[in-house]
């Protein structure tokens, strides 16, 4: 059976990694993709596990050798998908998430139409930007600019399948979690799954 593809984008500051994180803990054969990036790492942030950390010349080396299911330019680094990875796990069954943003959301739907998306937006900007000054990471500059691009990023949630409200963290880890299940006993799947059965049953 293949995997399912998945996309869950979000403004930073939103809360997608950690929904993320606390979805994969909980829902089996549900994988991240990690990303290359051209940024330096965060605090707390660790090469292979959150991000590959590359030099901006290795990253383009890439493209042009078309390694990148998807890739983008953001606040002055790039983000990619290697495509590699992503295939060799939906071909063993496994559905992925991509953590990317609507401009690598765009780029994916065209090459690959039955992704599915899902959008995580916060409940107000007044809570995306305390989240943001909470982190204690970036500068006021830097917050300001982020929250500019924020409104960027939100307007482009209607062209995701599903929408997630993060005002409190464990009902949005339920609305995820139940996306996840339903699209897994869709009837596409489930023909995929449990098709021996299926023909018995109609004999």
């Amino acid at each position: 059976m293949t995997g399912q593809l998945w996309i869950i984008a979000a403004p930073s500051g939103a809360g997608k990694t950690s929904l993320v994180d606390a979805l994969i803990a909980t829902t089996p054969d549900l994988y991240v993709s990690i990303s290359h990036t051209t940024r330096a790492p965060r605090p707390a942030e660790e090469e292979g596990k959150n991000y590959f950390f590359v030099r901006q010349d290795v990253f383009e080396s890439m493209i042009q050798r078309h390694a990148f299911i998807e890739y983008a330019k953001v606040f002055d680094h790039y983000y990619g998908t290697e495509q590699s990875w992503v295939q060799k796990q939906l071909a063993e069954g496994m559905d992925v998430i991509l953590e990317i943003d609507w401009q690598g959301a765009q780029q994916i739907k065209r090459l690959m139409p039955d992704t599915k998306s899902i959008f995580i937006l916060p409940p107000s900007l007044a809570t995306l930007s305390q989240r943001l000054e909470g982190r204690g990471q970036d500068k006021p500059e830097v917050i300001s600019r982020r929250l500019k691009e924020a409104t960027l990023e939100m307007s482009h949630c209607e062209e995701f399948d599903y929408i997630v409200i993060n005002d409190q963290f464990e009902q949005a880890l339920a609305e995820l979690s139940a996306i996840i299940t339903a699209q897994r006993l869709s009837t596409s799947r489930q023909v995929q799954k449990y098709g021996t059965l299926l023909q018995d049953l109609r004999e």
